[in-house]
């Protein structure tokens, strides 16, 4: 008698909801999954796993040691369960969730424990798969933050394709030609910003927004693009903070990137930042106890959002907005998969100075 029998002949009927009531689910939302009665009742193991892009649910269908194929075939002898059910009966199904479509597996159970074994690679699994976005980030992190990148890359972040479109906002304000990489809610106007060390020519220019639209984590942007002139980025090299040249690159103390803390970064100007931190310095002793976000940019970004759904996430993942006292424009936008250090770099022309400056966040490959 398989674990689900055992546990039907050791409790009541009437004590069934009470059990039941007290589970909590082992993946939320774990969805729907075709499963042989055999299995449920516990005439039958489970012996085969696959998942089918067309299939109910998640997509996952399971069948037991004893069913035939004739069994199989009879559409009453399936049922469609939560997977967490399925976990109940076989823990070690856990670890196969987040698979991929078109796993096909064997489960074995042997003196070495239980495990599952893809029939297409004969690879043995023993422990969790991890969820194709960890997968995806992990190799993102790896990515990022590197001296350079092949001028390639940062093109086809804003070149529209089947995952990634480009969306452009109007101008960010550089009165200085001193440009500010911050994460806007917690480091713009602070020590902690990242002043680059070259300058640009003052003056107002556009910003695109690269969108990575990823079946795995939904809508991000992958990268931010000032563009600085109409000449053409023949190659690219990381933004040096001031005070600091390309050769004290590997120094001890010298990094090149910015925290993000909220969620969100800028690219700005140094005196716009000044500006910015005077602003709400004097916001925070009019509205003692209050939340810069929550009571003053959530109601903004959602706006931002209502203008524009067709490219941003459910309450707004960017936000053009001017300095209620100087005018000055800035923009904040979402910062790929959130928090983490991220680079800007500078894109030259082939006479060497910037034609534009891209902070990355996302290798639109990886999602």
């Amino acid at each position: 008698m398989g674990l689900f029998g055992k546990k039907k002949a050791e409790k009541s009927e009437e004590n069934q909801p009470d059990r039941q009531a007290e589970k909590k689910p082992y993946i939320k939302g774990a969805g729907g999954t075709i499963v042989t009665k055999s299995i449920l009742n516990g005439t039958s193991k489970l012996k085969w796993m696959f998942r089918q892009d067309a299939g109910q649910g998640n997509g996952w269908v399971a069948f037991g040691d004893k069913d035939s194929q004739e069994y199989v075939n009879n559409a009453n002898n399936m049922a469609i369960v939560d997977f967490n059910t399925l976990i109940d009966i076989e823990p070690a199904v856990a670890n196969v969730f987040y698979m991929p479509m078109g796993s096909d597996l064997e489960f074995r159970s042997d003196k070495t424990g239980k495990y599952f074994v893809d029939t297409k690679s004969g690879k043995e699994i023993r422990e969790p798969v991890k969820h194709p976005a960890q997968i995806a980030f992990e190799k993102n992190l790896k990515f990022l933050n590197k001296e350079t990148y092949p001028p390639e890359f940062f093109l086809s972040l804003f070149t529209k394709s089947e995952k990634t479109d480009v969306f452009t906002v109007r101008n960010v304000d550089i009165p200085t030609g001193e440009v500010v990489l911050a994460d806007p809610l917690a480091y713009l106007g602070s020590k902690y910003e990242t002043v680059l060390a070259k300058k640009i020519p003052a003056g107002s220019y556009p910003v695109e927004l690269s969108l990575c639209r990823s079946r795995i984590v939904g809508l991000r942007f992958a990268a931010a693009r000032l563009l600085i002139s109409d000449k053409q980025a023949v190659s690219y090299e990381v933004a040096m903070p001031k005070g600091k040249e390309r050769a004290d690159l590997g120094k001890p103390g010298v990094f090149t990137f910015f925290g993000v803390d909220t969620g969100l970064a800028c690219i700005a100007d140094a005196q716009i930042s000044e500006e910015y931190r005077v602003f709400f310095e004097n916001w925070q002793k009019e509205n003692p106890g209050k939340n810069k976000y929550t009571d003053y940019f959530k109601a903004l970004f959602q706006k931002s959002y209502e203008a524009h759904p067709e490219v941003q996430n459910q309450g707004g993942s960017f936000l053009e907005w001017k300095l209620p006292e100087t005018g000055h424009s800035m923009l904040m936008f979402a910062s790929g998969m959130g928090d983490g250090i991220y680079s800007g770099y500078w894109g030259l022309d082939e006479e060497g100075e910037p034609a534009c400056l891209v902070a990355l966040f996302m290798n639109p490959e990886y999602f």
